[in-house]
């Protein structure tokens, strides 16, 4: 039951209908008996400003977590970072500070790296592929580096985009090969699908999946739907993969860490 002393949380974005957090919070309330709710706010592109305006005066707000296409945008609105958010530039959860003020971190890349390790594909040591360089492309290059990978080639369709996020992950991750490249998986233990590609019906793939071999490892960011037209090319040709659903349940148990959630389970 919703009380006048329930507190609030909820995720940002557009679209928000095929997002899994709501479902994924709110039973996790229920299990822990907590007085709370987790509400799915639909935000325009370019309207976030104004929204926040109004979602941070609400006293009963406690967290949210922020997706696409506003991981980026939101960092200006906030008065602290964590060290991931300010390595990257992007931002996936908000909490309501001691003093009153916000404050955000990216849990995204963190998120998606323990997915590979659940899934028993460690990046550590493997040459990957990432196709995507935006805001959770960008967090997720960051925790492969950061995870010791021999080798991470970056690619992305808007110009500059890959070469810029190479720059930046060299200068903090000296021993690893960084590199921009094309969307060409040969070579590489696993490939890496940091695009929308995949979230709504008839987008096209990030990459022809015809050129995968049985022998790589295939993952989506995209949770929903689970399996995406790439996962179940990859499949159809014998390789291992791992879902949008591992990297989600992944950065939702460290969002829920960082938004003081204790005893999360989330599965």
């Amino acid at each position: 039951m919703i009380s006048g002393r329930t507190r609030l949380f909820g995720i940002v974005g557009d679209p928000v209908a095929p997002l899994r957090s709501p479902a994924l919070f709110n039973a996790e309330f229920a299990r822990l008996g907590m007085d709370a709710v987790f509400v799915p706010l639909q935000v325009p592109q370019g309207v976030l400003a104004e929204a926040w305006a109004g979602l941070t005066r609400l006293d009963n707000l406690d967290g949210l977590v922020i997706t696409m296409p506003h991981k980026a945008a939101v960092v200006p609105l906030l008065d602290a970072l964590g060290p991931v958010a300010r390595a990257t530039g992007t931002v996936n959860t908000v909490r309501r500070a001691k003093d009153g003020g916000w404050e955000g971190e990216m849990f995204d890349g963190a998120g998606f790296a323990a997915g590979l390790d659940s899934s028993g594909h460690p990046p550590r040591g493997q040459s990957i592929l990432q196709v995507g360089c935006g805001a959770a492309g960008s967090a997720i290059a960051y925790a492969l580096a950061g995870a010791g990978v021999a080798r991470l080639v970056l690619c992305d369709v808007t110009p500059g985009r890959a070469d810029a996020l190479v720059a930046s992950l060299r200068a903090g991750f000296p021993g690893v090969a960084i590199t921009a490249g094309t969307a060409d998986p040969a070579g590489h233990g696993i490939v890496v699908n940091a695009t929308p590609m995949g979230l709504r019906p008839g987008d096209p793939m990030p990459f022809d999946p015809a050129s995968l071999v049985a022998s790589q490892v295939v993952a989506d960011v995209i949770p929903n739907p689970e399996v995406t037209p790439l996962i179940a090319a990859a499949r159809a040709i014998g390789c291992a993969t791992v879902t949008g659903r591992a990297m989600h349940e992944g950065q939702a148990r460290l969002a829920a860490a960082y938004l003081g959630i204790a005893g999360w389970v989330g599965r």
